[in-house]
């Protein structure tokens, strides 16, 4: 039996990209949102979810994260790193100039990484966030007129759109981490070499208290584990009570990690494992 695969849709979409590239063959599913994505892998209505983590240049997407900690807990099983290219994409009945346009339309990380741009060569547009880059395509596609979205290659062809300017982001290293998430990790079968291998834990402190945050590192420094990346995100309980995203640069062991877990809990903090998964680093889309 196919396994199916939901991601951020509709077509067009970097999500979709990633999948097509990372999973041949399978059956997928487009959904309008993140949280749709998340709570059809909680249901049991897919296999696997695909939903954006995190922007080289936007930073972390943060619904999926507080999703991901507040509503569903299902477990990372796999990373997918990505390029992202953007380009103005414009009705192909549109014959005017880059002034002429009135409405830029995308999500709102894909306008973010476009800021340079639209500040420059855009002086009067608006604009309008959509829940996704494929659904800005699928809208100019609908309408004539000075209006233009943001998207990819994909999206251009897809909905016969034209690329007005092409790479318009305003950084060249511009990458996103999506996530694989399932309860079943027989499912998840990426056919790419694995670049690394990563564990992701939440960690709540019990209060603050003056070198919290310090004794929470120290935990790790001096176990010589390399942290990727710590965030911080409200706990949505009060100002100031917050949990913390940790990205280790390792696979779970059992060593280490029940070491690290129990020296922080010994300081009242709670550790959640989120995942220990591989990494696929995607160069070519």
């Amino acid at each position: 039996m196919a396994t199916t695969i939901g991601y951020l849709g509709p077509k067009g979409t970097f999500t979709k990209l990633a999948v097509d590239k990372a999973f041949n063959g399978d059956r997928k599913h487009s959904f309008a949102t993140i949280p749709e994505c998340i709570d059809a892998v909680e249901a049991e209505k897919i296999d696997i979810g695909v939903v954006p983590l995190e922007n080289a240049i936007e930073g972390t997407v943060q619904l999926t994260v507080d999703y991901l900690v507040h509503q569903v807990r299902l477990p990372i099983m796999a990373e997918i790193v990505v390029p992202i290219q953007q380009h103005l994409l414009v009705h192909p009945e549109f014959s005017g100039e880059l002034v002429d346009i009135k409405e830029v339309h995308s999500h709102s990380h894909a306008i973010a990484q476009c800021h340079q741009f639209i500040h420059q060569y855009l002086p009067n547009a608006s604009i309008h966030y959509s829940s996704s880059t494929g659904k800005a395509a699928e809208m100019i596609s609908e309408r004539k007129g000075p209006i233009a979205a943001i998207g990819n290659q994909l999206a251009a062809h897809l909905y016969e759109l034209k690329m007005i300017r092409k790479n318009i982001h305003d950084f060249p290293n511009n990458h996103t981490r999506f996530v694989v998430l399932s309860k079943n990790k027989e499912c998840v079968n990426i056919n790419h070499p694995v670049q690394s291998e990563k564990t992701t834990l939440l960690i709540t402190l019990p209060s603050d208290f003056a070198g919290a945050l310090h004794q929470v590192l120290s935990a790790f420094a001096w176990r010589k584990m390399n942290l990727s990346k710590i965030e911080s995100r409200p706990m949505k309980t009060g100002l100031g009570n917050y949990f913390f995203i940790v990205d280790v640069d390792q696979p779970y062991d059992d060593v280490l990690f029940p070491g690290v877990k129990g020296e922080l809990e010994a300081l009242g903090c709670q550790v959640t494992i989120l995942g220990t998964y591989p990494v696929y680093q995607l160069d070519k889309l």
